[in-house]
């Protein structure tokens, strides 16, 4: 794992040097209720039948108890609340949005405070449109690739017990083997949970490049093995217990993932 220093100095200088892009979507959340619904999709019927991947500990669901806009910010809120959902009971709820808006390349900004709470396993990802994934927003409109050959790109994840790590990863299947790859990288970064930072991705036909406050911290060719040159969509998640997200306290009752803004912008 590596550790990311990031230096007023060198902010300045990513700063002073970055071209300003064209947005082509977002949503700032200047406005108060839930989330815009013309910008979100809440996902809430599991891929799996009856529970969600990765042995989540959550049902996610549309309601104003986990996900709403006030004082400029989304939150996502994750909450010890029992929820049964075609017979299967889970002990905590949660939000999952995906965007109504897909894109082949540019670059995805995403400023966001995350939760300090063990157990909780917060991320800001993208999937390949052509999925269809059951209950998510786009179905079989745009393919039927399924999973990993629809391509995932974890622009950030976050373990229940390593607050201050950031995970970034590729989940993708070879373009002619099929083949499962997982690829990524892990950093050390500053305080994530008292302090707003910008999490992003860079995407070409050349390049998929993961950035922690304008700092890129992992760069993989983009390749024709790789599956990455299809309309993708963007998700925001907490998710709770599973594979990175680990135990959870007994005396746990709620966290919040919290999102300044959403941009996405031509390169």
């Amino acid at each position: 794992m590596k550790k990311l220093i990031l230096t007023p100095i060198l902010l300045l200088i990513v700063g002073c040097n970055s071209t300003p892009n064209k947005i082509i979507w977002s949503d700032e959340f200047d406005y108060t209720g839930r989330p815009d619904p013309s910008k979100w999709h809440h996902q809430v019927i599991p891929p799996n039948s009856y529970g969600w991947h990765n042995n989540e500990l959550q049902h996610y669901i549309d309601s104003e108890s986990t996900s709403y806009v006030s004082n400029g910010t989304l939150k996502i809120n994750a909450l010890r609340q029992a929820y049964t959902y075609e017979g299967d009971t889970k002990e905590f709820v949660s939000a999952r949005l995906n965007s109504k808006f897909d894109f082949k390349y540019g670059r995805i900004d995403v400023r966001a405070k995350l939760p300090r709470e063990e157990g909780t396993w917060p991320a800001i990802w993208t999937l390949g449109s052509n999925v269809n994934e059951k209950g998510n927003f786009y179905g079989d409109s745009k393919g039927n690739a399924g999973w990993p050959m629809c391509g995932e790109i974890d622009i950030m994840e976050q373990t229940g017990w390593e607050k201050n790590v950031l995970k970034g990863h590729l989940h993708w299947g070879h373009t002619e083997t099929k083949e499962y790859f997982d690829e990524g990288e892990s950093i050390e970064i500053p305080n994530s949970y008292d302090d707003f930072h910008i999490y992003s991705l860079e995407w070409t036909p050349n390049e998929i490049i993961l950035l922690f406050d304008n700092e890129p911290f992992y760069v993989v060719p983009n390749d024709e093995k790789r599956p990455y040159d299809n309309p993708h969509y963007l998700l925001l998640n907490l998710a709770m217990g599973g594979t990175l997200g680990g135990l959870v306290s007994d005396e746990f009752k709620e966290a919040t993932m919290e999102v300044d803004y959403v941009r996405i912008s031509k390169l």
